[in-house]
């Protein structure tokens, strides 16, 4: 069997990279090829996403695939975070710098568009989380504050569309990644104009929506000449990045759950239909959509950004590294005190460590007073968050969650899955660590006939990839700690 050449670029929060997926014999073999930094950009207090500055690393990814290692890929797919958009003019330009989701702007935008229409109405007729970020509640501040940009907008582009768009002239909205605006209707690839009309959101805006796994259009002649590459298409993937690792979750059988482990902790299960329903609403569940019409049906959680922001934070009076973070982690009391992941004062804090012990504070448990304390109490939250999340899965379903797949970045951490493992009482099988670059690359193999179905790709992840499980132990005490977790959510 001949190698088929592919090049994914996975664009996350705080970093992106293009990854070279060389398919051969049923297996798969990742190359890094361009790894670069993301952040957001502060401009006059307001938080933005150069988009042009991504375009350009995208492209010199492309430039390095063909020059440096010889290869022409034969086709190219973008995924990305989810709900953030760039807005595109009648003239097919970007009106600025797309917004980024811990903008402030929203802070009361879900209370404000309530007073348009109900929060139970609004959830039935899109089946997403509440969170405050969602496009619909974006778009609505920008109504609200009547953005000029927002005016000049013919069409709204999520942020993989938009870098699709730069690549290829072609404007269209693929599902999963659209699905994750709380603009659709749940489980279809269809909008839903209600949710736009009682948010004073111009119908016009929303593109064509495209299936996972659609041939988009070949890259612009100025980009080939640009990159040395060949008239190659780009491939409209599973475009949100959750969507794309859970298409290579390497699951067998049914009553698992998976967990996309990194920023964000996305941790549900692969349904064949949406749950939307008073009791998934009243714990804040979300219907993304997924591959071949399955839904995500997931909880979004704040992960990795917690220890992330920490860090950042801690490196600006001395550097240190990820291993000392878990040493110190490790050697810390388990249980002295607990934060609720989710609560809004862990969004955008501008320092963490000080929101932790804030909150420690005003929960009136003893105080983290080091980086150790601080760190450990990150990870038995998140553990215990996930043994909550879980239980609610469960309670939803009526069906029994058996083992834990964690997929992503979060899989190379050794001490949380012990932990994860331990809280839930279930098997944890941890990877592939490339989850999203992988779904990314197999999608595309299936766009070109090389793949046929989402059973063969979940089989070359099996095939390709080693996987490492971790069994509960100390269960006793993670119960007990449990006990004192649920008294804070």
């Amino acid at each position: 069997m001949s190698k088929n050449h592919f090049l994914a670029f996975d664009l996350g929060a705080s970093s992106g990279r293009a990854m070279l997926g060389t398919l051969e014999n049923g297996k798969l073999k990742l190359t890094e090829v361009h790894r670069f930094k993301n952040q957001m950009t502060r401009i006059h207090g307001t938080y933005f996403w150069n988009i042009f500055n991504l375009f350009d690393e995208l492209k010199t990814g492309l430039k390095k695939c063909v020059s440096d290692l010889k290869i022409q890929p034969q086709s190219i797919g973008i995924d990305t975070w989810g709900v953030d958009y760039a807005l595109a003019n009648s003239a097919g330009r970007l009106t600025g710098l797309p917004f980024a989701y811990r903008d402030h702007r929203t802070d009361h935008s879900m209370e404000q568009f309530f007073k348009r229409l109900p929060k139970k109405e609004t959830y039935l007729l899109s089946g997403i989380q509440f969170m405050q970020f969602n496009t619909l509640f974006q778009l609505f501040a920008s109504v609200q504050n009547e953005d000029p940009e927002l005016k000049q907008a013919e069409k709204m582009l999520f942020t993989p569309d938009a870098l699709n768009y730069l690549f290829t002239g072609v404007q269209k909205n693929e599902y999963t990644i659209a699905s994750t605006s709380q603009m659709l209707k749940p489980g279809k690839p269809e909008w839903e104009y209600k949710l736009f009309d009682a948010a004073g959101i111009d119908r016009k805006l929303g593109s064509e929506i495209i299936l996972p796994g659609t041939l988009l259009g070949n890259i612009l002649p100025e980009i080939q000449e640009e990159t040395g590459s060949e008239n190659i298409p780009c491939v409209a993937v599973a475009s949100h990045d959750t969507a794309s690792a859970v298409a290579s979750v390497p699951a067998e059988d049914k009553n698992w759950a998976y967990l996309s482990s990194g920023t964000w902790s996305l941790l549900g299960i692969e349904s064949p239909n949406p749950l939307v329903s008073e009791k998934s609403l009243e714990m804040n569940f979300t219907n993304e959509g997924g591959v071949e019409g399955t839904t995500r049906f997931l909880k979004n959680i704040m992960g990795m950004w917690l220890i992330q922001e920490c860090k950042r934070i801690w490196d600006q009076e001395k550097e240190i590294t990820w291993h000392e973070i878990v040493r110190l982690s490790n050697s810390s009391l388990p249980f002295k005190c607990l934060i609720n992941p989710d609560d809004l004062a862990f969004l955008n804090p501008g320092n963490m460590p000080g929101a932790i012990q804030n909150y420690c504070r005003k929960t009136r448990q003893p105080i983290p007073e080091n980086k150790g304390e601080i760190a450990r109490c990150i990870y038995d939250s998140l553990a215990l968050k996930y043994k909550y999340t879980i239980g609610q899965i469960e309670t939803i379903t009526g069906e029994t969650i058996e083992k834990l797949h964690i997929i992503g970045g979060g899989a190379n951490n050794e001490l949380l899955n012990r932990f994860t493992a331990s809280a839930t009482g279930i098997p944890v099988i941890a990877g592939p660590t490339e989850a999203t670059a992988i779904g990314n690359i197999l999608m595309q193999a299936k766009a070109l006939g090389v793949l046929n179905s989402l059973k063969e790709v979940r089989e070359v992840v099996k095939n390709s990839f080693e996987v490492k499980i971790y069994h509960p132990v100390a269960v006793a005490e993670w119960e007990k700690a449990f006990e004192k977790f649920k008294k804070l959510i």
